[in-house]
């Protein structure tokens, strides 16, 4: 467990719609994760639609594009602007990158994840095809810590939604999504109170 931060500054990094981001950045405007500001978005994509987005609640945006250039020199930049703004907690929202052991290491149990499954089932991409293609009965997202394995960290939060017989990937998709939006925010609120603790691969609630 953490001391509580008065002043708890988020980075948020995206690399598409940033629907996720919207939803922390309502939560954060609507007092829902108490002692937080987002201080930073970053996407790894130029056009990535979450960053008019972000520019319409008035957040700082920047993008550090990874195409053309060594993960190394990319990731450097990303800690480089990260560490300029002073972050506190790092928030993955549709980050299509997987992070290297040293962006780990550098910003270690501070950074957050979400991600379409009830992990550990079906880490890595395509979650929600991979439910419906073993025939689950439920699936639903879950909220973690980012450590070196993939969708691998100690868990903070998860919320359950059933595989319906007539789901498709799409509308398996949609219903997952909902839950996200909701999850997140109360992750993150979470995590910033600092009343938790890890014991082994599990976040337990001092609340």
């Amino acid at each position: 467990m953490r001391e509580p931060s008065k002043n708890c500054r988020l980075g948020i990094l995206i690399s598409g719609r940033g629907s996720n981001m919207i939803a922390l950045a309502d939560a954060v405007g609507q007092g829902q994760i108490p002692g937080a500001e987002i201080a930073l978005v970053i996407s790894d994509k130029s056009g990535a639609a979450g960053l008019a987005r972000a520019s319409e609640r008035g957040l700082k945006t920047l993008v550090i594009e990874r195409d053309g250039r060594s993960r190394e020199d990319h990731e450097l930049q990303t800690i480089g602007a990260l560490d300029e703004q002073k972050i506190d907690l790092v928030c993955l929202a549709g980050y299509m990158r997987l992070l290297s052991r040293y962006f780990v290491e550098s910003y270690r149990g501070r950074i957050l994840n979400i991600h379409p499954s009830l992990l550990p089932a079906f880490p890595g991409l395509a979650a929600q095809r991979q439910a419906l293609d073993h025939g689950a009965k439920w699936s639903g997202c879950t909220v973690h810590f980012v450590d070196e394995t993939l969708d691998g960290g100690p868990i903070v939060a998860q919320s359950i939604v059933p595989v319906l017989d007539d789901d498709t990937e799409e509308s398996l998709s949609a219903r997952i999504l909902e839950q996200e939006h909701r999850l997140y925010p109360e992750a993150v609120a979470l995590i910033v109170s600092g009343q938790y603790e890890v014991v082994g691969r599990r976040v337990l609630s001092n609340r």
